[in-house]
């Protein structure tokens, strides 16, 4: 994504594959095994987002915590690529694309000083981790693949729903980037449009240290523009529309809290200048029947996703 929707320039190093306004619902309250209700449903279609408290334990989340530590404390860089995603026609870099199918770790811009180097230590300049947690690390896939996100798509209507990319998101204290307004339909294109996002708080996510923001109903006015990538690296096919600050709400979340994000919703993140850290474990799914993957979407797959389930 370009300087505008992500500001940063990112190194990453891939391991090679052997006050909030929203509704929510806590975990008592929830049908079993994350099956959405009658009016979560009906809320989730008209404001284009749900926020579900408690989906995950304490004990869930702090298992994705400390293996996200554990890969962390294994990366040293040797085999790293420095990029910037402020100019999109420049993104090409083999490692960024290749991390489609891989788990690659891309530090924050503001990581490194004048010199190069960076100024805080590892654990507290990583931007995020991606691109197929869910594909190669048994903890997070455990998640990804659990009966209540699968029972979350069954209730959404998903026919054949498949993870298609899973971010683990630091927001780091002091530097954590922002991102700017945005659809994730943009840049996870099928046809008919398919993909929803989940976002699971592993701390708490307030408007001090970057919680998400969204524009209740914005998924009701289409998608606006897509990102493309070609023989060049990656454009957007037009200029990004001007949102008005005053329609967005934040999204204040307890840790272990999860909101469901329709695929055409409006939402961003500011920087994170507080000294509290926002952790967070992203996944986007689509569906994979009756739905066609564009050849012109950033992430190729060599190999075909893994279902969550068919129906």
């Amino acid at each position: 994504r370009d300087g505008k929707q992500f500001r940063a320039t990112l190194l990453h190093w891939s391991i090679p594959i052997p006050c909030s306004v929203h509704t929510s619902t806590s975990a008592a309250a929830m049908p079993p095994a994350g099956s959405l209700t009658a009016d979560q449903l009906s809320f989730f279609e008209k404001n284009g987002y749900l926020v579900l408290e408690s989906f995950s334990s304490a004990e869930e989340v702090q298992a994705m915590r400390d293996r996200m530590a554990q890969l962390v404390d294994g990366f040293d860089g040797a085999d790293s690529s420095v990029f910037s995603t402020k100019d999109h026609r420049q993104l090409k870099d083999d490692y960024f694309f290749k991390s489609a199918e891989n788990i690659s770790f891309f530090f924050e811009e503001k990581a490194f000083g004048d010199d190069g180097c960076l100024r805080q230590p590892k654990e507290l300049s990583i931007n995020k981790v991606g691109h197929a947690l869910h594909d190669h690390d048994p903890v997070f896939k455990k998640f990804a693949f659990s009966e209540n996100i699968s029972s979350l798509f069954s209730s959404l209507g998903y026919k054949r729903p498949a993870v298609i990319q899973s971010m683990y998101i630091f927001k780091q204290p002091g530097i954590g980037g922002e991102v700017v307004p945005h659809q994730d339909n943009t840049f996870l294109y099928t046809e008919p449009l398919s993909c929803t996002g989940l976002w699971l708080a592993l701390e708490d996510a307030t408007i001090t240290n970057g919680c998400l923001w969204a524009i209740p109903g914005s998924h009701k006015n289409g998608l606006k523009r897509r990102m493309i990538r070609d023989e060049n690296g990656t454009h957007f096919d037009r200029p990004s529309p001007l949102y008005d600050q005053k329609e967005f709400v934040p999204l204040e979340m307890k840790s272990g809290d999860f909101v469901v994000i329709h695929g055409d919703l409006v939402h961003q993140s500011f920087e994170n200048l507080s000294p509290v850290s926002r952790h967070a474990l992203s996944l986007h799914v689509v569906d994979m029947e009756g739905c066609k993957w564009s050849k012109d979407n950033w992430i190729q797959r060599k190999t075909a996703p893994e279902p969550l389930y068919v129906s």
